[in-house]
């Protein structure tokens, strides 16, 4: 169990993220046409794994903008934003945004992504949600880097991430 901050106040996760180094734990996850999206969909691509709360705060709109922007536009790069949002929500954002460069996909249905990954918040006011993180998987799933954040309320290490994508 991994402890970040909510506005200054400890929340615990579910666990930890997967290690460095090993390989990441396969997961399914609702796509905006309510069909799968899986790990093994991705194989072959370098995956950014955004993890956050919900569309609807301006740190986790944010983190999509500049993923899409930055990350998304590089060649062998997917980038997936995973909340427990709606995936209807998630259409709608991206539309009114003209995000394109990004996949959305919802732990909504059982949860499975937020306990494999050890991001399911177990308390405080946002519990049962995901907390914000960045994972980023080679063309093989393999974790090349992970970070949880430490107070909710900020956005990730961009530069860390795109230093890695080249």
């Amino acid at each position: 169990m991994a402890q970040i901050k909510l506005k200054g106040n400890p929340v615990h996760t579910s666990g930890d993220l997967p290690a460095v180094g090993t390989k990441a734990p396969d997961f399914t996850l609702v796509g905006v046409n309510l069909g799968e999206i899986k790990l093994a969909d991705l194989r072959g691509h370098k995956v950014v794994l955004n993890v956050f709360t919900s569309l609807d705060t301006s740190v986790c709109a944010a983190s999509i903008r500049r993923f899409n922007k930055e990350a998304g536009e590089r060649d062998g790069v997917k980038v997936l934003c995973v909340s427990m949002d709606l995936p209807f929500a998630a259409v709608r954002f991206c539309t009114a945004e003209g995000l394109d460069n990004v996949v959305t996909g919802s732990d909504f249905r059982d949860g499975a992504f937020g306990r494999a990954y050890g991001l399911r918040i177990e308390d405080g006011p946002i519990r049962g949600l995901l907390a914000r993180a960045v994972i980023l998987l080679d063309a093989q799933g393999k974790v090349m880097y992970t970070e949880l954040v430490a107070e909710h309320s900020q956005e990730p290490n961009y530069d860390a991430v795109l230093a890695l994508l080249g």
